[in-house]
């Protein structure tokens, strides 16, 4: 199943990495899944940290967490700077999400992933200037079409004529915040339908890439650090991502600037990740648009997750079967 392994190239070039990676996310979401539903996010969390950190240092490559975890919602994390892997091969860029949607982990509610990219050190965006950013993300039908300075109403509009279909038939996935009721309001007098997520952008952002998910289009204000993980995994789709900053207040908008960043920037795919080889692995922990959740079934446990390589365009999809009894130890254990 695994590609042959390239050697010498001076990068991150595994073909074997991607496949490594997908364990690293079927460990979390096996160990974060047990608190599906039991109200206690932080928890659910943290057992997907302890399971993503113990499983990524038997991956055999030289990685530093550029993009972490936790310190938006005071949760455990994987912290920014933290070395992972064996060590060996060149520097790599790793973004790493044990639970993207940890409410969602929590309440039982669907979308909810374990979630890790890599690429080349130094090729991911840095952004510690700002948390949030507004994105569209399309896929390959309409890639050269869309543009984020356009008006929602034309960007539906072109999506809809790349794919054949009138705009009544296009979905548009947007997380359910206040911010976006002008949105929401303007996706709708189109005539396109909405479908509105509680949390897990990323999730909708790669549904909106593939076939069969029934979303078209993913809009609106969300992570920036969402952004670059997602933009590592449209990169093998032919899809695109684009975005643009949108500080809080003026306080983060002059810390921007003193950054050097242009907040009205479009920032485009390749400047999320400028690498051409990035990878990216998600598994499912409940079920929603993009995969199946983990499965728990007396002496077994099953899990479905993607994987993607951007260099070949690959994208894997892997179901897995794993003896319960080898996974014990991350159990929830009742009081």
């Amino acid at each position: 199943m695994a590609e042959t392994t390239q050697q010498g190239s001076g990068n991150v070039a595994d073909r074997n990495l991607a496949l490594e990676l997908v364990r690293v996310t079927e460990a979390a979401a096996i160990a974060g899944g047990h608190w599906v539903g039991a109200g206690d996010k932080n928890s659910a969390d943290g057992a997907a940290v302890d399971a993503m950190r113990s499983f990524l240092s038997t991956v055999d490559f030289n990685g530093t967490v550029v993009i972490g975890e936790g310190e938006k919602d005071e949760a455990p994390m994987l912290f920014n700077g933290e070395q992972v892997g064996s060590g060996a091969g060149p520097a790599s860029d790793v973004a790493v999400d044990p639970i993207d949607g940890t409410r969602l982990t929590a309440l039982g509610m669907n979308n909810a992933l374990a979630v890790i990219a890599v690429a080349d050190g130094g090729s991911m965006f840095d952004p510690s200037a700002v948390f949030y950013m507004d994105k569209l993300v399309v896929g390959p039908e309409a890639a050269d079409m869309v543009d984020l300075r356009l008006p929602v109403k034309q960007n539906i509009h072109l999506v809809a004529k790349a794919k054949g279909v009138k705009p009544n038939q296009v979905t548009v996935c947007v997380l359910d915040r206040p911010r976006h009721q002008k949105l929401v309001d303007e996706i709708r007098a189109t005539g396109a339908r909405t479908r509105m997520i509680l949390d897990g952008d990323v999730a909708g952002a790669i549904a909106a890439c593939r076939e069969g998910t029934g979303v078209d289009i993913m809009m609106g204000i969300g992570g920036t650090p969402e952004g670059i993980v997602t933009a590592c995994a449209v990169k093998a789709t032919g899809g695109v991502i684009q975005g643009r900053l949108a500080p809080t207040d003026e306080a983060e908008r002059q810390k921007a600037e003193d950054a050097g960043l242009d907040v009205d920037r479009i920032l485009t795919t390749d400047e999320l990740v400028t690498s051409d080889n990035c990878f990216f692995a998600a598994t499912g922990i409940t079920d929603g648009d993009l995969l199946r959740g983990v499965r728990y079934r007396g002496r077994t446990i099953t899990t479905q997750s993607i994987v993607m390589r951007s260099r070949s365009g690959t994208v894997r999809m892997v179901e897995a079967e794993h003896l319960a009894k080898k996974w014990e130890k991350y159990e929830r254990l009742h009081g």
